[in-house]
């Protein structure tokens, strides 16, 4: 099997897309670059137990490409797909109807093509990341005080807005620019005006950049720091927390799904620890239901995922 397939398979009429193989594709991921994606086997592990003859494939399309991508799998009778960096803001732009969530932050993960040739849009990352928490904490999102890294861009965007929608108990913002913090708060403030609490919003949402003391002392109270952010990618990154503030009443959850440097100090100050490897299974989970209406074998999803990771 490929590693991967491009625009120019699809494209290939000499070729047949599926020549030699014994199940059509009929799901994939797109994005650019796509190699390194772990949807496939996590996906194709979902359908094998529930009986669906089908394949899950990977598609790297470059962001002048991806329109045309969508069009053709739709063509070729594809269920749906996956979308991943750089390509969720321009699927949402493709969708007839989108979810709530989608619509919020503008970025789409999930793509269910109809039986009447529309396509609508579906943002699993949120939701994924709820069920996450609780399976690895035994906690609900809107029961915690919640210290968000790299909430302005990318999935971090969606689980800002997931702890708002849940009315967690208290939500720090943080990143790198002040501008796009305060854009960000001041989107999210109406969720937390409740006249059945004494604070204001402005005690339960907060935004603060990276490393000032405003931050620091939010991350400190805070009952969940998790990392959005792209450090913990290379083995050479820092913790995005300083070691001196992490401490053992603190969840950790990160989003990098390998042990990182955040990880590891948070484990040395006692803190219950999690990476990203359960949001991928839920996310996933979601996606599934939204093509084909059951709930997949998640056991069979998260041990083919391991033994992906391993």
């Amino acid at each position: 099997m490929k590693p991967y397939y491009t625009l120019a398979d699809l494209l290939d009429e000499e070729h047949p897309f599926d020549a030699g193989e014994t199940v059509p594709a009929r799901l994939a991921v797109i994005g650019f670059p796509i190699a390194h994606s772990k949807s496939p086997a996590m996906q194709q592990a979902a359908l094998d137990a529930a009986g669906i003859r089908a394949r899950y494939i990977r598609i790297q399309a470059a962001p002048e490409e991806f329109g045309e991508v969508v069009r053709l799998l739709r063509k070729r009778g594809f269920t749906g797909a996956n979308v991943t960096v750089p390509h969720k803001q321009a699927a949402c732009f493709l969708c007839s109807d989108t979810d709530a969530l989608s619509r919020a932050t503008g970025s789409v993960n999930t793509l269910v093509f109809q039986q009447d040739g529309s396509v609508s849009g579906f943002n699993t990352d949120g939701p994924g990341f709820a069920r996450a928490i609780r399976e690895e904490f035994s906690v609900d999102l809107r029961d915690l005080k919640v210290a968000l890294l790299g909430s302005c861009g990318g999935a971090g965007l969606a689980l800002a807005y997931t702890c708002a929608m849940q009315r967690c108990e208290r939500l720090t913002l943080a990143g790198r620019s002040e501008e796009k913090l305060q854009e960000l708060k001041n989107r999210l403030s109406s969720f937390f005006i409740d006249e059945h609490r004494l604070e204001g919003a402005s005690d339960r949402l907060a935004a603060h950049q990276n490393n000032t003391p405003r931050f620091n002392a939010a991350v400190e109270e805070a009952d969940l720091i998790v990392n959005a952010t792209s450090l913990g990618l290379k083995p050479t990154d820092p913790s995005p927390v300083p070691p001196s503030l992490l401490s053992a009443h603190h969840l950790v959850y990160d989003l990098q799904t390998h042990d990182d440097a955040f990880q590891m100090e948070a484990r040395f100050q006692g803190a219950r620890v999690s990476n990203g490897l359960s949001m991928l299974v839920h996310q996933g989970a979601l996606s599934f239901e939204r093509w084909f209406g059951i709930k997949p074998d998640i056991s069979a999803m998260r041990q083919a995922l391991e033994q992906k990771h391993d």
